[in-house]
């Protein structure tokens, strides 16, 4: 099963940032992040994980693997397409 936390340990991963760091930037516990594995955060937690990462809900929710927001001009760009 696919949890929000593998999508947020990835991100971090990215950044070269420790999910303390995450936590502690976005105002949250470290035990919070980890209670993520087992459950989908509250819509407003998760809209600002997406907003801190600058992605898209959908792709931390697994839904999708396009990490842009909709909307967003550099939506194409990770495809290698125009704007």
């Amino acid at each position: 099963m696919f949890s929000t936390l593998e999508k947020i340990k990835e991100l971090a991963q990215k950044r070269g940032i420790s999910l303390q760091k995450v936590a502690e930037d976005l105002g949250y516990s470290i035990n919070y992040l980890y209670t993520l594995k087992e459950k989908t955060p509250k819509s407003d937690r998760l809209q600002e994980i997406a907003d801190y990462f600058n992605v898209s809900t959908d792709y931390l929710l697994g839904r999708t693997d396009n990490p842009s927001i909709a909307g967003d001009p550099k939506e194409y760009t990770w495809q290698g397409k125009p704007l």
